[in-house]
């Protein structure tokens, strides 16, 4: 017999997926990569103050977290950072590199010894960062990007490619780091080697360009005594975007570029696979990868128009095979060797897990950071792929999920409550993948519309180019037409819609408030609030200059940064709101969130502002993590007008 189904309010519903749960499953495992025949990666540690640590796989399959607290292995490179670990089987043993976040410097480390330093401290600005690593044994180095500071300032700062001596000379000896080039360029990525050593590859770009705008491939000889010499642009430039660059077993060069509109694979300059999809993504990160050569010639690759596959691709036929299994989504990290593969995917019942494809069989398995069900499955959202329609007839991705309750119903007269989730970046996409924190609002009766608003990566430059000049316009009228949608459906309470997103989500989300009369209330996470400051010292060097394609070049259009900033206009906001903000956050820094508060003081909306110790930008701590969940619930809960059985009460102030 079937339990009898709970006649309850949406919002009020109970549920099994509480803040602890969600904080618990927070972030995914990250650079995967082969140590001999052995598969190691990155892996988050939310209840160990948000640290990452490095996991080893070993050939009996059991996982080893390798580098106790308070070992951190992420860079700060770009403040995103990127690559932050190298290994190689040497002597017939493991041979570690990695960058610690708390002093930044790279480590050698050995199974049974303590990692040792291998580069110096610098008194300096941001002092010096590494990413990207990787290691040339016979020249007894590591390849890297280096980060220095020059001065004080965010932008004082260049970036160049190094090699760092493994026998520890560099420790305490900024001069034992040898420059390998020039710095040419203000961006690099770490350069690859091809197989016969003498050629590296690398990408570059500069201000004002992101690297989805405009990057370029770069090619040098090597010289006998390990020095890139005549280095010279193959491909790219201020219109064109290389994501990704490696040298094939048989030297030839392989790069995603979206010189068509689409990032498409090249081998030395021919069209491998033209398709109307993404090969490539946005490079937030240095040394993130869409693509990996194998020995047989094949290419194992990370592509599709929105969601993405992983798939391996004949070069001579042009064709993909993709992996079977329940996998709908694949991260940017990708590491082959011999004919095996090993990626990270997850689904919308699966959180993200490392995934080993056999490219001759063509059989796929979960490997590593297998997922398990903490909850029963039934209390997991449904989600709908959907494409809704925005001003001028254009199309909107998005995901919805609807609320969903094993047990539990609403009255029929009543509408459900929706929360439209901006994503940040801008220029980024919301995966379609098992995310508790979604499960948190959808298990108590209240809907999530996930939406991938026109400049969101996925479906090809174009779209992705709608947000030029438009930040603030474009995005917020494609929300606000989904939430519509959704009401003239009959499937959302159009008078209980509230937005929420962080970073430029967050801006998403308050520039939705100063702007519409859709939302009943909104949650504004680690924003930007003011573009005049943002642009002008106040975040880091690489998004500076993010806002010239944006909003329009600062010098020509300064009236535009005041006009679209919700800092400016907080008089135009009356829905009360909840403020989340990381106080270590260089990115978008707290002043942002304290401007915009002094502005509202006094105005009679009710809201509340937390702030975070300890935190940056994108939190990582489990009792930030469920604070955060829980005053957004309870936001919702006193706007909208139900009461979820144990959640504190936010303290609303006007």
């Amino acid at each position: 017999m079937g339990e009898s189904m709970q006649t309850l309010a949406y919002g009020s519903w109970p549920s099994p997926v509480d803040a602890a749960l969600a904080a618990a499953r927070d972030g995914h495992p990250e650079y995967v990569g082969f140590v001999g025949d052995e598969v190691w990666w990155t892996e988050p540690r939310p209840a160990e103050g948000g640290r990452r640590t490095l996991v080893r796989r070993h050939a009996d399959g059991t996982e080893e977290s390798v580098l106790p607290a308070p070992w951190n292995v992420r860079s700060r490179v770009i403040e995103y950072g990127g690559l932050p670990w190298a290994g190689a089987e040497a002597d017939g043993r493991p041979l570690l590199v990695f960058a610690h976040f708390t002093d930044q410097r790279l480590y050698r480390w050995e199974p049974g010894s303590e990692p040792r330093p291998l580069t110096p401290l610098s008194s300096v600005g941001g002092g010096l960062r590494w990413a990207d690593p990787r290691l040339v044994l016979e020249r007894g180095e590591v390849w890297c990007v280096l980060e220095e500071f020059t001065g004080d300032g965010p932008s004082d700062v260049r970036r160049v490619p190094v090699a760092v001596p493994l026998d520890g000379s560099a420790a305490d000896d900024r001069a034992a780091v040898r420059g390998l080039a020039p710095a040419r360029h203000r961006f690099v990525t770490g350069p690859r080697l091809s197989p016969d050593g003498r050629r590296a590859a690398w990408l570059a770009w500069d201000h004002p360009r992101m690297p989805w705008d405009g990057t370029e491939l770069i090619v040098a000889d090597v010289t006998p005594d390990g020095v890139l010499e005549s280095p010279r642009t193959l491909a790219g430039g201020p219109e064109e975007s290389i994501a990704q660059a490696d040298f094939a077993p048989d030297g030839a060069l392989l790069y995603a570029s979206d010189r068509t509109g689409w990032w498409n694979l090249y081998r030395d300059g021919v069209p491998l696979c033209p398709r109307e999809e993404e090969f490539g993504g946005p490079l937030w990160k240095v040394g993130q990868r869409w693509f990996a050569p194998l020995d047989s010639g094949l290419v194992a690759v990370v592509h599709g128009r929105g969601a993405t596959a992983l798939g391996v691709l004949d070069p001579e036929t042009g064709e993909v095979v993709d992996a079977a299994g329940p996998w709908t989504e694949f991260a940017p990290t990708l590491a082959a060797h011999g004919e095996r593969v090993v990626a990270v995917g997850a689904g919308p019942r699966s959180a993200y897990e490392v995934v080993e494809l056999d490219t001759r069989t063509g059989h796929a398995r979960v490997i590593g950071a297998e997922h398990h069900d903490a909850v029963d499955p039934a209390y997991y959202p449904q989600p709908q792929i959907r494409t809704f329609t925005g001003p001028d007839g254009r199309d909107i991705h998005a995901h919805v999920y609807p609320p969903h309750h094993p047990g539990c119903a609403a009255p029929a007269s009543e509408l459900p409550p929706y929360v439209v989730w901006a994503h940040g970046g801008p220029t980024g996409r919301s995966p379609l993948v098992l995310d508790l924190s979604i499960a948190y609002f959808t298990s108590r009766g209240i809907g999530v519309a996930e939406v991938n608003y026109g400049g969101s990566t996925g479906y090809g430059r174009e779209y992705r180019d709608r947000l030029r000049e438009q930040w603030g316009v474009v995005d917020v009228e494609d929300c606000a037409a989904v939430a519509r949608a959704l009401a003239d459906e009959g499937g959302a309470d159009p008078d209980r819609l509230a937005v929420r997103g962080g970073s430029a989500g967050g801006w998403t989300a308050a520039a939705s408030l100063a702007t519409t009369d859709v939302y009943a209330c909104g949650t504004i996470i680690y924003p930007i609030l003011d573009l005049t400051g943002w642009a002008t010292g106040e975040t880091h060097d690489f998004e500076s200059q993010y806002l010239e394609s944006l909003v329009g070049p600062l010098a020509q259009v300064p009236e535009r940064y005041a006009e679209r900033s919700p800092a400016e206009h907080a008089d135009r906001i009356t829905a009360p709101f909840l403020l989340l903000q990381g106080l270590d956050d260089v990115i978008c820094p707290p002043t942002q969130c304290e401007r915009f508060l002094a502005k509202m003081a006094g105005r009679g909306v009710p809201h509340a502002y937390l702030a975070f110790e300890g935190e940056g930008h994108g939190f990582r701590r489990a009792d930030t993590l469920i604070r955060a969940l829980e005053a957004e619930l309870s936001l919702y809960a006193q706007v909208f007008g139900f009461n979820p059985p144990g959640v504190p009460r936010l303290e609303l102030t006007t």
